[in-house]
């Protein structure tokens, strides 16, 4: 609290007046977005949150939902206003236990104006009472709510938060969450992390979920419906829970022949990447018609297409890999989207490796060959591919390429350290492609640039000496099984 000695007079009570507006003119309102140039308005700036507290209430067969988000953060400047991205009906805001002024601007930001202006550094408690029917709202043209025979799901990159609850949605504000769910008895309700509790009153049941990591938004998810679930705990400790909706049909078998080897996976790919970065592991099969799996923490969101033809634990491998690649450590920028997506790619590799259905060289020499110089699958940058390329197929093969290629030049002893090591060097916290050159010449002892320019930067095609192909491949037999995961996140 700041305290002025009031004395009387005009003179006194002039000078006071003066003070307020050149106190205000020190405040500004926070930007609008975080400043990813491939998605200006997503994320927000002025301030950083560091927990999320959801309390909310679901009905499905009216896909309303509401509650309060209670949101901990702290401001990075001095703040005269500052936006969350969102979409469902607010009905009251306050900052710091104070009623606070709230309008909507753009595609999705609520712009929230403090009683009293924010001075930086301040901790801030953000209060949100909110309602809607998240299927009605739209973004850009689309929606990332997908609704099912028995509820809902929120699973989608880049963005999938404001749909359910208002965020800083971009991953380089990560945040832990406690995510409290009531819905009718009979019905689940599956997040991140672990259920900390269950409580039946009146005819509704609300669970406790928490994730004790930071995480970024997009790798949130919610999951209400009727499910089988199974809990069960990996060879190597990790607390393992898995869900599968009881009415997946011809899939149901395929997906729990898959999903449930994911505490074997992560033990596995612990051995490669270091121990296991969170409280627990899984994933879920809602009954969706969508068609990608998406490495939301700790528990895996993935589509009954992905089993449509048969089990298939190469996909699994890959969403668990973007534990430690995408999710433990994060994306500065969504450009960087090659440390998620290069590394979760060449996990698969590995994978078929140790089965025996062809090694990582063997993938990588049948990649190359399958694509002609003037294929325009050499034109996309996994370094930097676009928002309109993000997701496109170079950047998983491409960029699984330039991780062998960086194997081969760096030999094994020392590319298996990078692999290792990366996780450990930034824990739970955000790093850019230009980050992991710079870890992979110090490990290494090499000059890398000119290999990441050829590989990752580069328009055209590599020449093939850091691949040390030879002759014409041929088709390795994990292929088929990881090309139907192209579709994935």
């Amino acid at each position: 609290m700041h305290r002025r000695i009031l004395a009387p007079g005009a003179l006194a009570a002039a000078s006071l007046l003066l003070a307020i507006p050149a106190s205000a003119a020190s405040h500004s309102p926070g930007a609008p977005g975080i400043g990813d140039p491939y998605y200006p308005y997503y994320g927000n700036g002025g301030y950083d949150v560091s927990h999320y507290d959801l309390r909310l209430q679901y009905q499905p067969a009216t896909d309303e939902l509401s509650g309060t988000a209670t949101i901990l953060a702290r401001t990075t400047q001095d703040l005269s206003s500052f936006d969350l991205d969102f979409l469902l009906d607010v009905s009251e805001v306050r900052v710091n236990g104070a009623k606070a002024a709230f309008t909507t601007s753009g595609q999705h930001e609520l712009v929230v104006t403090p009683a009293s202006p924010l001075d930086e550094g301040t901790p801030v408690t953000v209060v949100v009472r909110y309602s809607g029917v998240p299927s009605t709202k739209s973004a850009y043209g689309f929606s990332t709510w997908h609704r099912t025979p028995d509820g809902a799901v929120a699973a989608d990159e880049p963005e999938s938060a404001w749909w359910w609850y208002p965020s800083n949605d971009h991953p380089l504000d990560k945040a832990t969450y406690d995510v409290s769910v009531a819905v009718p008895d009979g019905t689940q309700v599956i997040s991140n992390g672990l259920l900390q509790s269950s409580s039946s009153q009146r005819g509704w049941t609300r669970y406790n979920w928490r994730q004790n990591k930071p995480q970024a938004t997009y790798l949130t998810t919610l999951a209400v419906g009727r499910f089988d679930i199974t809990t069960s705990t990996s060879e190597g400790g990790v607390p393992v829970v898995n869900a599968y909706s009881k009415d997946l049909g011809d899939n149901d078998g395929a997906a729990r022949a898959s999903v449930e080897r994911t505490g074997e996976l992560v033990d596995w790919l612990s051995g490669y990447f270091g121990p296991y970065p969170f409280s627990s592991a899984g994933g879920y099969v809602p009954n969706t018609t969508t068609g990608y799996a998406l490495e939301t923490q700790t528990r895996v969101y993935y589509s009954p297409k992905q089993f449509a033809n048969g089990s298939n634990t190469s996909v699994v491998v890959h969403e668990l890999a973007h534990q430690w690649y995408g999710d433990d450590v994060s994306l500065k920028g969504w450009k960087d989207i090659w440390l998620n997506e290069g590394f979760a790619r060449y996990a698969q590799w590995l994978w078929s490796e140790h089965e025996g259905e062809g090694t990582t060289q063997e993938l990588a020499d049948y990649v190359y060959a399958s694509h002609p110089a003037d294929d325009a699958f050499w034109t996309v940058k996994p370094g930097d591919p676009g928002p309109d390329d993000q997701f496109d197929i170079a950047v998983y093969d491409r960029g699984a390429l330039a991780v062998q290629a960086l194997r081969n030049a760096v030999g094994d002893d020392a590319f298996f350290r990078i692999l290792k090591g990366w996780p450990k060097e930034h824990a739970y916290g955000n790093a850019s492609v230009a980050d992991f050159e710079g870890y992979a010449e110090k490990v290494s002892g090499k000059s890398l640039s000119g290999l990441f320019d050829a590989w990752l930067f580069e328009p055209t095609k590599p020449a093939a000496a850091a691949l040390r192909t030879a002759g014409a491949p041929v088709q390795p037999r994990s292929w088929k099984k990881i090309e139907a995961t192209n579709d994935v996140h």
